[in-house]
């Protein structure tokens, strides 16, 4: 991709190698600007260097290519960065596409949901496969709205690389750090992209001194622009220092004439430092006007992984046979659930019994599609490395791991558990490496929604049923005191498509009550309770006596602690723990405040009296009662959800934004400048956050944007206690 470097050496001997600290030099600034637009960059690319002939490229050309010429890549950033137009460039330039679609016009060849097309934003990550110079990329355009972090997060589990797209007017924003973080936690090798270089206030310094402070990556510079914003005319390749192999070669072999160097050479190191994570490397251009894209393409194949070159250490258990993960469902009217799956070993045929691992069950895949965003292309089998669509399978949920048999599944479980046993591991991290799947996070929203009669009341269960296969994050549950169906969601624009999706989709005209967040409870103090069961149900007497203790505990978000104490028979607790922790966790789902979930808390048995010939079920009432007696007796806390607010906003602005959040109870950490605006950093509780796009739209004249991530949850002060439960409790 580099091989200007000679091209550097012949035009100008001055700067015949350009290292990453010298970019902020004069020097350097003022030999660019004397270089005009056309001078050759060592590439020829035609308008659309995809096309043969007049016809556009078919997907049948090649179905398996080598896994060495296999590329699965994602594409992530903050909302409105240029995701889906760099996406649509991309397509365009392989060959894939006759016209260049808009996000603004709504015709975008990935974002092809009406909900997408109407607000012009991802909402669904959408998967494509092109082909590019010989290679199969395997491309996924991700959602940048905090709303739907899951979508990215599910994406980035099956990926070997990705495309961070930045806005080089903003550099890194609120979101742009989660998905960085999301790659981190999966280990993806990833590339930059510095998009909409000709935009107003694009400043290409800015964004790559952002990326190295907040991201804290080293970014490894292969591309300067000529120009920016209005003067943006393109892009010119440089050289960066790059890792200590690479610097002995230039100063040993070629340290008589740069000239030399074959490209080959600085290609293979750019992808060693890559993959290692030491450095990434920074492109830039605008996708908008066609600037970079083919470069970019260039970069994605020759610096990002291949299938074979991630460790995936669960393959080792499967040797060879099929394992794959599902990553994403989809309903199609006609054809049903469509299974999105990452191919990891073995290969996957139409009228092929699979055997899934998470729900025990074995189904028959009926047709496997090639996915190009919303149209699919039949095709008679696929091999490891590659993303796949499936038909035919009825249960296969998000996260679920697909095997050929339940045979090789227990063989790929006995292996894992001789190696853990080598290892000294413990068997439950080869259960954990054999069944990775997605982390879903917990619902901040929840509202009621009600069918237009109760006639419409199974439909509405089955379009639920449907959506939460789809997307995992999207909880239904049934209230137990009014017996409305209740949906939990990431936040109000993920609850406004779901309803969107409900109307459109399934032809059902629901109901919505009003927007409430989920608050979590706590305690403050140790208590004790004791509790009896005695019940005689036909001859049999069922008799439980109980004593637990609940103690507040530091940070346990999930499930309570359990313990049981030294005084407790170990064969009695033994004998009846599923019982017992039934109970516990059950009395724990509803506090006594507002009958919301208990956190931080440790619940400790100390005394289990049981009849013999006494039921399970009984003595997980029992339990269960007797924890909701010593939760009623402590000293009660409610838990709000808190949430990382950043706002941009233009300097004229500032004051009423800030006013604004002060009577929101907001709390401001920094305010830093970006380019000519203000990012107001703080944290706000989510109860008074609803609503505030609106509001925020009507104090700045619809120039400012807000992002908002769950921090997490914090104790309410008294008085702010004292008013939420009279408002709950009718009282106010």
């Amino acid at each position: 991709m580099l091989s200007s470097l000679r091209i550097f050496a012949v035009n100008h001997k001055k700067m015949s190698r350009l290292h990453i600290n010298d970019m902020y030099s004069s020097k350097i600034r003022a030999s660019l600007k004397r270089l005009k637009p056309h001078v050759p960059l060592g590439r020829n690319y035609s308008s659309l260097p995809g096309l043969i002939g007049n016809d556009i490229k078919s997907l049948h050309s090649i179905i398996n290519p080598p896994i060495a010429k296999i590329r699965n890549i994602g594409i992530m950033a903050h909302i409105d960065a240029g995701k889906t137009t760099t996406t649509e460039r991309i397509l365009y330039y392989s060959g894939y596409t006759r016209s260049l679609g808009d996000v603004d016009d709504g015709d975008t060849v990935t974002d092809f949901m009406a909900q997408e097309r109407e607000r012009g934003i991802t909402i669904q990550s959408a998967a494509v496969t092109f082909d590019w110079k010989g290679y199969r990329v395997n491309l996924i355009d991700t959602p940048g709205h905090v709303d739907f972090t899951l979508e990215v997060e599910r994406c980035l589990r099956v990926l070997d690389g990705a495309v961070a797209v930045f806005d080089a007017s903003a550099g890194v924003e609120a979101q742009t750090l989660t998905v960085w973080r999301q790659a981190d936690k999966h280990k993806i090798p990833r590339i930059c992209f510095l998009n909409k270089m000709d935009k107003t206030g694009a400043s290409f310094n800015y964004a790559v001194e952002s990326i190295r402070q907040k991201l804290k990556a080293k970014p490894l510079l292969l591309q300067l622009p000529i120009g920016e914003a209005k003067t943006f005319k393109g892009v010119v390749d440089v050289v960066a220092d790059l890792d200590d192999e690479f610097a002995e070669l230039v100063l040993g072999e070629f340290s008589e004439n740069f000239d030399l160097l074959p490209a080959e050479k600085l290609q293979t190191a750019i992808h060693r430092v890559t993959l290692a994570q030491t450095a990434v490397p920074v492109l830039c251009g605008s996708a908008l006007k066609n600037k970079g894209v083919q470069p970019l393409l260039d970069a994605i194949t020759m610096y990002l992984p291949s299938p074979e070159e991630c460790n995936y250490e669960f393959l080792q258990w499967y040797k060879g046979d099929l394992c794959a993960l599902a990553f994403k469902v989809l309903h199609d009217k006609q054809r049903g659930p469509l299974v999105f799956m990452r191919i990891y070993s073995g290969m996957i045929k139409p009228q092929l019994a699979i055997h899934n691992i998470n729900g025990n069950c074995t189904e028959r895949i009926s047709r496997l599609l090639l996915p190009f965003a919303d149209q699919h292309v039949e095709i008679p089998s696929l091999t490891a490395g590659n993303i796949a669509l499936t038909v035919g399978l009825k249960h296969t949920a998000t996260g679920d791991t697909l095997v050929s048999s339940k045979s090789s599944a227990l063989a790929a479980a006995r292996q894992a558990e001789r190696e853990g046993e080598k290892k000294h591991r413990q068997n439950s991290e080869a259960e954990r490496l054999l069944l990775a799947g997605v982390e879903i996070p917990e619902p901040v929203f929840f509202c009621t929604i009600e069918p237009p009669s109760a006639s419409k009341q199974p439909d509405l269960d089955h379009a639920l049923k449907c959506l939460q296969r789809e997307d995992p994050s999207l909880k239904v549950r049934l209230d137990p005191d009014s017996g409305q169906t209740v949906l939990c969601g990431m936040g109000e624009l993920h609850i406004e498509i779901i309803h969107d999706r409900i109307k459109r989709e399934y032809g059902l005209e629901t109901y919505l009550g009003p927007l409430q967040v989920a608050y979590r409870e706590t305690i403050l103090n140790s208590v004790r309770a004791t509790d009896t069961l005695d019940r005689t149900l036909g001859d049999k007497r069922h008799l439980v006596t109980v004593e637990v203790e609940a103690k507040p505990i530091e940070a346990s978000p999930g499930a309570p602690v359990i313990e049981y104490a030294d005084s407790v028979s170990e064969d009695i607790w033994k004998a009846s723990q599923e019982a017992i922790e039934n109970g516990i966790h059950s009395a724990c789902l509803q506090g006594p405040l507002l009958g919301s979930p208990i956190q931080d808390v440790a619940i400790t048995l100390h005394s289990l009296i049981i009849h013999p010939g006494t039921s399970s079920t009984m003595i997980s009432a029992c339990v269960s009662r007797c924890v909701q007696k010593a939760l009623k007796k402590a000293e009660k806390q409610v838990l709000e959800p808190l949430m990382n607010l950043e706002v941009t906003v233009t300097r004229d602005y500032l004051s009423p934004v800030l006013a604004d959040l002060a009577q929101r109870r907001g709390n401001i950490q920094e305010i830093q400048t970006r380019q000519d605006n203000r990012v107001v950093i703080g944290f706000v509780p989510l109860a008074e956050i609803m609503g505030y796009s609106t509001v925020l739209r009507t104090l700045t004249s619809g120039s400012a944007a807000f992002a908002l991530e769950l921090s997490n949850y914090q104790a309410m002060s008294p008085q702010d206690q004292s008013t939420l439960l009279s408002r709950r409790s009718g009282l106010t």
